[in-house]
């Protein structure tokens, strides 16, 4: 019995034992804490025991965030440090602090406006006051509907106008220039200056033109800059103004001149002014014109880009201003020559005729001052051929592109400045030379190349540079020519090209399928002689893998698609060249109606019906099928799960016919399967077993939250044209794969440790959703984000255990969340022109060493491509290296489209045959990179100590399809 009573003891005690652990459980709940910023700022500048310690601690706190509700305690903090330091340095960094704070989201500043305005009295610190006077600055502009903080600082900027430090000064005409109000005149206390003592009552812009004669360059030049901000809120600047803008565009100082020169540009179509020494007025835009084209030929190269620039934008000057830019001879000793009409009238009015016996004895009696007479002034004439011919290239890119702008406007101007631009393709400097052919490209709806000047552009089609070739192919797919000629010898240098550069052959066949479409005239004579047609004797039949024959067949069948008679002139074999080319360069050679023979896909007529209606019904046809999937709430599973399957099958194909809804079609696809893949995962039959009985299930599920995961990163980052709306969408999806991982961990790991760091991590994003997406809930009803965010307090109260219970019935009763598409949808692509991967000889070098591999490749719809785009490069042993493409080598040659040209090094060991190398273009992401992500915050200036670029890449979506290379990496020789 007392064995038995003891054994019954031992047992109790055991379970007691075992039941301790679990009884500590409930101390291990999720508490999401933030911690005091203002205690641990205390805390560190108490311990700071001389000036370089606190300034040390004040640059460590900036690099880190500060929350809206910490930063009035942080600025309190800052403030009574303020008032006990003596040392300059650290209170000039606090008073920077104060004002980076000040921009936080959801922080008020006007509560520390007293206090800024007291220190600002109190501080003897030149360089302090004016970064206080800065920090009032920022606040004024975080509060402009706060009509008393605004006078109080426009007040206070007054009174300090007056400082010997030229900071001080700069700082309080920012704050006039960016606070001040136009229809207020300032008040006897606030009126300091030059002309601080005059009676009348004055306002903002007179008080900083006085500022304009400051005896300092950059006084002048900040008192310039606040009458621009001031016309940018708004207000109507006086005529006076514009003189005074005048009168300093003749300033020792380049600064001063510079923003003299922005000063004048905002009197456009705004006055009429009269010309000195004349009873004749002008329009200010031609005298303000007439002022920068004098500034082209400034002293500094910085003022003549800016002059060169501005005359880009000033398109409403007269056509007979703009054509003397372009003419050097100066206009009769810078006199304006009067009409015949009006000499004969003045000779009627006085009386008085020429005898003819002294010489000009007609000549004006009053003495000239010919600096007074000027219509425009000198520097207008022949002001873009001085820019155009300037010594700095930076000055004849500005003159390019000013040129370029003003002839968009003006065709009659475009045909003046046709010569000048063909002039410059013979530039020393690349660059100026691709711009040239940019600007062309883009007047030449307006113009038609003669063919000496189609001469000098074809020309350039000996240069080395890749990029200005390519430039000048995309010129001539846009450029009108006159004769045959021009075609013939458009045709003749393209060919040239071809032969010496063979890696231009896409570019140089897609040039001549445009210059054939827009000169079907002038083709058609000249089609027997391109062809090598007779019309008695066969002529041999062209080889038809010579890239210059298909060159001039994709010529000839683009000029055939609008001349009905030209397929007379074919010979047979033609039409089977035509026949192939068709199928295997569908996007060079046109649908063609050819007589008496069958049609290769389809009639001209009939491609044509398959117009603006297909695409409304494939359009209809998109959102029915959205609507349709709609309902899977009042399917079963099976029914639903099939009727998902046969919807994205309907999308995919839909996509491939349609091109123009492929990126929507695509992306509607893509998110019905990650919907499929989530209703697989939680099939009754998973969760309704013991975890031991479905292990199989339990791997299957896994690998569906993992490719769910990947699809939504793709569909947030390969996609552009997305909406928060589906942005938000999107992340719904992500957190319902997470949720799903973290069940999984759950039922197949044993611990309370990992669970609950995961569980922790998993609660936070799902505050991040909350954060980034308040605006987008409403549309969320009883979706799984919504559940979560009303289970919140519990969740995060509760142990992991429990949480994991809860996120398993939410999940699966969570709604399928409707797509709503916006207008356009653009799937990121990416084409690798070169290497073809058709080649059967390897590139061959020895082990050891490298090799370089020319890739060039075409991107679509990839936003910032220079930081996104990766080059990967996979080994047939596993080894995958993935390079960093320099920024140099994206060229942008059209909206929307990127070019990558680049050089991949390759390595290895010796192989003892030729082996395949995959090659692939990536796209990397990160959550820091996403469309909607969190700012970073305004007052974090410093990005020291922060993690690089590369860390922050989180994953790569695959952008291109492989294309394979034969490599064969030889033994070195001994």
């Amino acid at each position: 019995m007392a064995a038995h009573l003891k054994k019954r003891v031992y047992e109790e005690f055991s379970k007691v034992v075992q039941q301790l652990p679990h009884e500590e459980v409930p101390a291990k709940k999720l508490r999401l804490t933030k911690p005091s910023k203002s205690a641990a700022l205390h805390i560190d500048l108490c311990k700071a025991t001389n000036a370089t310690d606190a300034l040390q601690y004040l640059l460590n706190f900036a690099r880190k965030p500060v929350e809206a509700e910490s930063v009035e305690g942080v600025v309190r903090i800052l403030l009574e440090h303020y008032y006990k330091e003596v040392d300059n340095s650290v209170r000039l960094k606090i008073a920077s602090l104060l004002g980076l704070l000040s921009k936080t989201a959801g922080f008020s500043p006007d509560c520390i406006v007293d206090d800024v305005i007291s220190t600002l009295n109190n501080d003897k610190s030149k360089q302090v006051l004016a970064q206080l006077l800065d920090t009032l600055l920022v606040i004024g502009t975080q509060l402009p509907e706060n009509i008393a903080v605004t006078q109080r600082l426009i007040d206070v900027a007054c009174k300090h106008l007056n400082s010997t430090f030229f900071g001080v000064r700069n700082k309080c005409l920012q704050l006039l220039g960016c606070l001040g109000t136009v229809d207020k005149p300032l008040t006897k206390e606030s009126e300091t200056g030059p002309s601080a003592s005059a009676t009348p009552p004055r306002d903002v812009p007179s008080l900083i033109s006085d500022y304009f004669s400051d005896q300092d360059p950059r006084v002048r030049t900040a008192a310039i800059k606040a009458m621009l901000q001031l016309h940018e809120r708004g207000m109507k600047l006086q005529q006076t103004v514009y003189n005074q803008a005048c009168k300093l565009l003749s300033d020792d100082y380049e600064q001063v001149r510079s923003a003299a020169v922005q000063m004048v540009w905002p009197f456009l179509m705004a006055f009429i002014v009269p010309i000195p020494s004349s009873n004749e007025e002008i329009r200010l835009v031609d005298d303000s014109f007439g002022k920068i084209c004098h500034m082209v030929s400034d002293g500094s190269w910085v003022v003549r880009v800016q002059a060169a620039k501005l005359l880009g934008s000033m398109q409403q000057v007269s056509p007979h201003f703009l054509e003397q830019t372009l003419d050097k001879k100066l206009m009769s000793d810078l006199r304006r020559k009067r009409t015949a009409h009006e000499r004969a009238k003045e000779l009627y009015t006085s009386g008085e005729f020429s005898s003819g016996r002294r010489w000009a004895d007609d000549a004006p009696k009053e003495k000239v001052d010919t600096s007074g007479v000027n219509l425009i002034d000198s520097g207008a004439c022949g002001a873009f051929v001085h820019g155009l011919e300037d010594e700095m290239y930076e000055v004849r890119i500005a003159a390019v592109e000013a040129l370029c702008s003003l002839a968009q406007a003006s065709p009659s101007f475009a045909e003046k400045c046709l010569d000048f631009l063909v002039d410059m393709f013979n530039d020393e400097i690349e660059e100026v030379r691709l711009q040239s052919i940019h600007a062309l490209r883009q007047i030449s709806t307006n113009i038609t190349l003669r063919e000496d000047q189609l001469d000098t552009v074809l020309a350039v089609l000996e240069d080395s540079s890749r990029d200005i070739r390519e430039a000048l192919h995309e010129l001539l797919c846009y450029a009108n020519v006159s004769t045959k000629e021009c075609i013939q010898l458009a045709l003749l240098e393209l060919l040239k090209n071809l032969t010496k550069y063979p890696t231009d052959r896409n570019s140089v066949w897609k040039c001549l399928k445009f210059l054939g479409a827009r000169h079907p005239t002038l083709v058609l004579p000249i089609v027997p002689e391109l062809l090598s047609t007779h019309p008695y004797f066969d002529t041999p039949e062209p080889d038809m893998d010579d890239p210059a024959y298909i060159a001039v067949l994709v010529l000839v069948f683009n000029a055939a698609k609008s001349c009905p008679t030209m397929p007379a002139l074919f010979s047979d074999h033609t039409f089977r060249h035509y026949a192939y080319l068709r199928d295997s360069l569908s996007h060079l050679v046109p649908q063609l109606r050819l007589p008496g023979r069958k049609q290769v896909a389809g009639t001209s007529s009939e491609t044509s019906g398959v117009g603006a209606g297909s695409l409304e019904s494939a359009q209809h046809f998109l959102q029915e099928s959205l609507a349709r999937v709609s309902t899977l709430q009042n399917l079963d599973s099976p029914g639903a799960q099939e009727l998902l399957h046969f919807t994205i099958r309907d999308l995919q194909r839909l996509g491939e016919l349609q091109t123009d809804l492929a990126g929507s079609a695509d992306f509607c696809a893509t998110y019905l399967h990650c919907q499929l893949l989530l209703m697989k995962a939680l099939q009754e039959k998973l969760w309704n077993m013991a975890v031991p009985l479905c292990l199989k299930q339990n791997a299957m599920a896994s690998t569906a939250a993992q490719q769910i995961l990947e699809e939504t990163y793709k569909l947030e980052f390969l996609y552009s044209g997305l909406e928060s709306r589906q942005v938000a969408t999107i992340h719904n999806v992500r957190l319902q794969a997470k949720a799903l991982q973290l069940i999984l961990i759950a039922r197949t790991k044993r611990g309370v440790e990992p669970l609950l760091a995961l569980c922790e991590k998993f609660l936070q994003e799902v505050e991040a959703f909350q954060r980034l997406f308040i605006t987008e809930l409403p549309h969320f009803q009883d979706s799984f984000v919504e559940k979560l965010l009303e289970l919140m307090p519990r969740l995060v109260a509760c142990k992991p255990l429990d949480l994991v219970k809860i996120l398993q019935t939410t999940l699966r009763q969570s709604r399928f969340i409707h797509l709503k598409l916006p207008e356009q949808i653009h799937r990121a692509l990416a084409t690798i022109i070169e290497p073809t991967g058709e080649s059967d000889n390897p590139l061959r070098f020895t082990s050891g060493l490298v090799v370089a591999l020319d890739i060039d490749a075409t991107l679509e719809h990839v936003q910032e491509p220079q930081t996104v785009v990766k080059v990967q490069v996979l080994y047939p042993d596993g080894q995958s290296h993935i390079i960093h493409p320099k920024p140099g080598d994206f060229r942008t040659p059209g909206p929307g489209r990127v070019r990558l040209i680049t050089q991949v090094y390759l390595s290895h060991s010796a192989w003892t045959e030729p082996c395949q190398i995959e090659v692939r273009l990536l796209l990397a992401y990160s959550s820091s990179s996403s469309k909607l992500a969190a700012p970073k915050p305004a007052w974090n200036e410093s990005m020291e100590g922060l993690p690089t670029s590369e860390n922050l890449i989180e994953g790569t979506i695959n952008l291109s399809k492989p294309v394979k290379v034969f490599i064969m990496p030889k033994p070195a020789r001994r």
